[in-house]
């Protein structure tokens, strides 16, 4: 009984091997350097496995603030089987508590230009993507869903669709929260710096963009209601969006949820 049961057990795991799915996406670990940095700046790069001279679109997810490139495939690592799925390449760059601005008088933080002159071409240049904005995407959570909205709408050149998860939408009621002031400058001081620097302003820009746009936000999230405001807004200036409100708070239970909608709905912009 003892030699049969040996026997089977090649047997077993031949079978066990063809029922569960092959993990053939590779996740690359890099640091891209560039003008208006103070050092290197680290990203994972989810590329789907495919046939030789293959080019799939881009998505570019964002952390939040506290965050870091690791977050999104660390919390969860399904996106690396969407990835697969969907025929596209993930990136998650890592930045900072920078909310990805250009920050005034500090010429080594200089993180929109960054992300848009530097680390896009330097992904397109490596990797198997299509240098398209019908092809490239930009979502993020928190501090992350701000600066996806803001660099979408402001070059629309380079994303054709941005997302929202729990963002932080408009920055101004938060004034004296997570050291935003370091990089704009006091509220009191400087308020149309900040009116011009939050997405809830630029609704016309928005529009102008013409971006595939979604917004998700948990109902019990302390940003629920500026991202019911700029639903709103949206809504007023006659822009398409899409708007998902569930229960859930500012948590990576909500957020590991809501991402794997949010790369459907690229998904769906990509092919359409």
């Amino acid at each position: 009984m003892k030699n049969v049961f040996k026997s089977l057990i090649p047997a077993l795991l031949a079978v066990v091997g063809s029922i569960l799915p092959a993990s053939a996406y590779t996740v690359d670990t890099i640091a891209v350097s560039g003008p208006g940095l103070g050092h290197p700046m680290p990203a994972l790069v989810i590329v789907p496995d495919g046939e030789a001279g293959a080019r799939y679109p881009s998505v570019y997810l964002l952390h939040g603030y506290g965050g870091d490139a690791d977050n999104w495939y660390g919390h969860q690592p399904r996106i690396g089987e969407l990835a697969d799925e969907y025929g596209m390449v993930i990136v998650t760059p890592g930045v900072g508590n920078t909310w990805y601005f250009d920050a005034t008088g500090k010429p080594d933080q200089q993180i929109e230009t960054f992300m848009t002159q530097t680390l896009v071409p330097y992904i397109d240049r490596n990797y198997p993507t299509v240098d398209s904005r019908a092809k490239r995407a930009v979502a993020g959570l928190s501090m992350g869903g701000h600066g996806a909205y803001r660099l979408a709408a402001r070059h629309p050149q380079l994303f054709g669709a941005a997302g929202t998860i729990s963002g932080a939408v408009d920055i101004r009621p938060f004034a004296e929260r997570w050291k935003i002031a370091e990089i704009l400058g006091p509220r009191e001081q400087n308020p149309e710096v900040w009116d011009q620097a939050t997405v809830a302003t630029m609704i016309d820009r928005i529009k102008a963009a013409d971006l595939a746009l979604s917004i998700d936000c948990g109902a019990d999230d302390f940003f629920a209601g500026v991202n019911e405001q700029l639903h709103r807004d949206l809504l007023e200036a006659g822009v398409p969006h899409d708007y998902t409100s569930r229960p859930g708070g500012h948590s990576w239970k909500y957020w590991n949820n809501a991402v794997l909608y949010q790369l459907l709905f690229f998904n769906e912009f990509f092919n359409r």
